[in-house]
């Protein structure tokens, strides 16, 4: 049958199916298998960013109900620890998935793993009634889709061939972004029954997780060679030297500008239909899910075309740059019109900056990967870029707004902060 793989020591990764000369040259087939983890993967790495944006969507709403004067900060200590967990899990993750020997090979178990621990984490967020129970529930959501994340980047370097990377990257971003517009769409529906909307998001999540690594089974590596895992070369692997890796720094910083800016915005994005635009806390929670959902279209159309043509071309960077500027000049928008109206206009056009650097972004990052036999744990280490904006951005704001005494100011700041992200492409030699 098709559907078997035997190890193959040649691979250039733990558990891939294809020889690294294939993955690199783009001669690998375009089979079932293939077409299957295409049509799969939007749905993979929807798991990860649903359960990030109920419980964000959730939270806010929860951390204002117990303690609306203190709201801003206790959302940020939730967001910044909750961070935390996703920099540990990342790195941490990435190295154990690498050096995992399992007839399910490297990273089947550990994205199940993940989208358990997760979804405990939403039913334990459910179930909370205080800002501490709060706080430790979204280190446990935080900490389980990022170890589900992790493993699940690190399919693409491990089986795409070079040639369909951004077709791959394109359906990724595409789910990801998807759920994190969705989400809160669907969040808004349990408003009054918080704990059933975390115990379905935690049901639907654990389901697509089972049902996409049955869907696109793992080679058995137990017959590859097993390296032993040290704690200090483990700490001594999390520094990439930027000397050495050139490539690889300037993605990471252009990632980490990028979603700090955004970030800025969009954790406070409840907060700041109350506090800039004036709306009640029932307006807010009603519109905040409607922002997302109306870019949506606009988004699709962004990533349909972005990564496609980005594999066509072989041109990566430029779609990169003009992404993070789109998103730039959406921050921009509320700036002007501090309205209902401009807070819809900022999401229709931040969601097709989105759309056009998703796309290309994961396609981007996998070929500045310094090892060849670390995948999952490069990506890792890339992800906390993702990751570390949701510490830093809270604070940055709140900083913001005490000395400028303006939220406008959060607007202007953010988009000068994704500018220098999208600038931060230009300087990466070994991708066009």
């Amino acid at each position: 049958m098709d559907e078997q793989r035997t190890p193959d020591t040649h691979s250039g990764a733990p558990g891939t199916g294809f020889a690294e000369s294939d993955l690199s040259t783009g001669t690998a087939p375009m089979d079932r298998r293939m077409r299957r983890l295409l049509t799969s993967v939007p749905f993979a790495t929807a798991t990860v960013h649903l359960g990030v944006s109920v419980s964000g969507y959730f939270l806010a709403l929860q951390i204002q109900a117990i303690d609306a004067d203190a709201k801003v900060a206790n959302l940020a200590l939730a967001h910044a620890l909750g961070s935390v967990a996703a920099m540990i899990a990342q790195p941490l993750i990435g190295v154990l998935s690498d050096r995992t020997r399992t007839r399910t090979g490297a990273r089947t178990p550990w994205i199940l793993t993940g989208a358990l621990i997760g979804s405990i984490g939403l039913i334990t967020a459910g179930l909370s009634t205080t800002i501490a129970m709060l706080v430790v529930a979204a280190m446990i959501i935080q900490f389980g889709f990022n170890t589900l994340g992790g493993p699940l980047s690190a399919i693409l370097p491990d089986r795409v061939p070079t040639r369909l990377r951004g077709r791959y990257s394109t359906l990724a971003g595409l789910g990801s972004i998807s759920a994190a517009i969705l989400g809160p769409i669907l969040a808004s529906f349990f408003v009054d029954r918080i704990p059933l909307g975390y115990t379905t998001a935690a049901g639907v999540i654990v389901v697509i997780a089972v049902a996409f690594v049955l869907l696109n089974p793992d080679a058995d590596n137990r017959g590859l060679p097993r390296t032993h895992f040290s704690t200090r070369a483990f700490l001594v692997d999390l520094w990439v030297d930027p000397r050495r890796h050139p490539d690889f720094a300037w993605a990471f910083l252009g990632r980490l500008l990028i979603f700090g800016g955004y970030f800025m915005v969009l954790t406070y994005l409840l907060y700041l239909m109350q506090g800039y635009v004036g709306l009640s806390v029932t307006e807010a929670a009603k519109l905040v899910p409607l922002v997302g959902a109306a870019g949506m279209p606009g988004f699709l159309v962004a990533i349909v075309v972005s990564g496609p043509l980005s594999d066509r071309t072989g041109r990566r960077k430029p779609l990169v740059l003009v992404g993070g500027f789109i998103v730039a000049a959406a921050l921009l928008i509320p700036l002007i019109s501090p309205t209902v109206a401009g807070m819809f206009a900022f999401g229709i056009v931040a969601t097709i900056g989105f759309g056009i650097f998703t796309a290309v972004d994961v396609a981007l990052v996998s070929e500045v990967l310094p090892a060849k036999d670390g995948f999952a744990k490069d990506l890792g280490i890339l992800n906390i870029a993702v990751a570390l904006p949701s510490v830093l951005a809270p604070a940055l704001a709140a900083a913001v707004v005490t000395i400028s005494g303006s939220y406008g100011a959060v607007f202007a700041t953010a988009a000068v902060i994704t500018v220098i992200g999208a600038l931060a492409v230009l300087p990466i030699k070994s991708v066009r």
